[in-house]
């Protein structure tokens, strides 16, 4: 039997996800643990990102990086790590966003617009530069996956800035791509709301009420994330690139009804 008809897809890879000591991050590490890769974990928190590890089986399947995903220093410490401890890096998932603003476009801030895009969109160039500078897909089958947003697909009251970045992240997406083939595959998934602590405020005390609005009646799980993200990073995927999986649970239905 071989290690794909085991559900071991990742065996002998290694893997570095962004923001992943919790939510969607922690939800494609753990997949992709659970199919035999060796995973980098990264996000601000150290104390956050080593309750991960174990949660991981520790040491031999998980390593952890904290830091700002918008730092260099921290990108390359990360890259640097992943390849000394297990000796390449084949996938990489930026799964890093923020959102600090609420209402109109014209009303924001831009230093925080800039941020908005510094964290949301630059840093996914910055690491997939870094990630490549280390031999991704030097060994074959390089794969990248951007985690976006249904925000980046159409207008988005009160988070338009968070969708600008979003659809900019898309952008990004299809352009490397197309400059990375066939050495590394690029794609991303979009999702709708995912039950996370990041998207709290959009079904805190009504989730009932928000997941109404779904066809497939329910909100998302971060592992509905993980195993999407897990088929693009997997050689299933193999001739997938320049494409992205929106995942909604039917939402994007409703604007053709």
């Amino acid at each position: 039997m071989t290690s794909h008809e085991q559900g071991q897809r990742f065996a002998g890879r290694v893997a570095l996800v962004t923001g992943s000591s919790r939510g969607i991050g922690f939800a494609v590490a753990q997949r992709l643990v659970a199919e035999g890769a060796q995973v980098c974990l990264t996000a601000r928190k150290a104390d956050g990102l080593a309750g991960a590890v174990e949660r991981l089986g520790g040491t031999a399947h998980a390593i952890a990086v904290a830091g700002r995903a918008d730092d260099g220093e921290h990108q390359a410490d990360a890259i640097d790590s992943v390849v000394r401890e297990f000796g390449k890096i084949d996938v990489l998932v930026y799964n890093t966003g923020i959102n600090p603003a609420y209402g109109p476009l014209t009303e924001l801030d831009e230093s925080v617009a800039r941020k908005i895009m510094d964290v949301n969109v630059l840093a996914a160039l910055s690491w997939a530069r870094q990630a490549l500078s280390a031999g991704l897909g030097t060994g074959g089958a390089g794969a990248i996956v951007n985690v976006a947003s249904i925000a980046g697909l159409a207008p988005s009251p009160g988070i338009g800035y968070y969708g600008v970045s979003k659809s900019a992240l898309i952008g990004l997406t299809m352009q490397l791509a197309a400059e990375l083939s066939p050495r590394v595959r690029v794609n991303a998934v979009a999702p709708a709301v995912v039950k996370t602590k990041f998207a709290e405020a959009l079904y805190l005390d009504k989730e009932a009420e928000a997941a109404a609005a779904y066809p497939l009646g329910r909100l998302g799980e971060p592992a509905d994330i993980g195993a999407a993200v897990a088929f693009l990073a997997s050689s299933d995927a193999a001739w997938i690139t320049g494409q992205i999986i929106v995942i909604d649970g039917g939402l994007s239905l409703r604007a053709s009804l």
